[in-house]
């Protein structure tokens, strides 16, 4: 606590900036100080840290290792801190200027993207949505992520069981295989037979560990198959399979809403998922904090009214 007491907490918004922008004079002016305030306040923290934080390279600075590491984690203190000194106000949409985090995986940005954009134009035009693509930081420290953000969307996972978590189901969808059109180990139906699944090249999102992908569900899908696929490429991304299924002889499973959207641009067929846990259900996941904070009710009530559109 008297670390705490002694922090000015001004530079947490400080951090923040200078870590969004890489750049003192962009930074100073985002929080409305000027350019020697900031520098200012960049010399304070890298004598906190004991770290350089922004590093010249050439003409621009990037973020030094542990300012990586420091970038999400400011993200989510000055969100939980506006939320914080939110409880208990009036929220109105059209005027506030409230920030809200929120994760989620790029192919849930895809389905509800478009559609929660234009929400937030017309119902919310000065609020601000800082929008974190990637889960698997999140499911390994699932409620304290929870707690930090103003909702997680994903699947369920077994990190997630929790009373101090609340969940929204928000649409569905199944796994598809996905290989391209001339693909020489399709059938003459036009089809994949299970043993050129084993003997096939695939295109898996998230890393794999002994040869299974290690991100539930895709894992289950796999192991349900029986198969031990042969990966050539893993990517920490959902979108980038199908660009690497294009044009070669490599499988990709990936989910139905994403394939039918990129098929036909790609030249890819859809095929069905030879196995019998297809279901994807994608849930909004937040810490029951939040039930009580109208800001965030009415932001929960926004992405399940677009949810319902898809």
């Amino acid at each position: 606590m008297s670390s705490l007491v002694n922090l000015d907490l001004n530079l947490l918004v400080a951090l923040r900036e200078l870590l969004r922008e890489r750049h003192v004079t962009r930074a100073a002016a985002r929080v409305g100080v000027t350019q020697p305030a900031m520098s200012a306040a960049l010399g304070r923290l890298r004598r906190h840290f004991n770290d350089d934080l922004l590093v010249r390279q050439g003409n621009q600075y990037v973020l030094s290792p542990l300012a990586e590491e420091l970038r999400t984690q400011v993200e989510a203190v000055c969100s939980a801190a506006m939320r914080l000194f939110a409880a208990g106000s009036p929220f109105d949409p059209r005027e506030s200027a409230r920030e809200f985090t929120l994760l989620m995986s790029d192919y849930s940005a895809a389905v509800l993207g478009p559609r929660l954009s234009g929400l937030l134009e017309v119902e919310a035009p000065t609020v601000t949505l800082n929008l974190r693509i990637g889960l698997r930081s999140s499911i390994r420290d699932a409620v304290d992520t929870v707690r930090l953000t103003d909702g997680v969307i994903a699947p369920h996972v077994a990190q997630y069981e929790s009373v101090d978590m609340q969940a929204l189901d928000l649409f569905r969808d199944r796994w598809v295989c996905i290989v391209d059109r001339h693909c020489t180990y399709l059938d003459d139906d036009g089809q994949v037979s299970l043993d050129s699944l084993a003997r096939m090249e695939w295109v898996v999102s998230f890393p794999v560990s002994n040869g299974i992908p290690v991100a539930a569900p895709v894992a289950r899908a796999v192991v349900e198959l029986g198969v031990r696929p042969e990966v050539r490429i893993s990517a920490e991304s959902y979108e980038l399979v199908p660009y690497w299924v294009a044009g070669t002889n490599r499988i990709g499973l990936v989910q139905e809403r994403l394939a039918r959207r990129v098929a036909p641009l790609l030249g890819l067929e859809v095929l069905p998922y030879p196995g019998t846990a297809g279901t994807i259900v994608q849930r909004l996941w937040w810490h029951r904090d939040l039930d009580s904070d109208p800001g965030h009710r009415w932001f929960r009530d926004a992405i399940r009214r677009v949810a319902a559109a898809v």
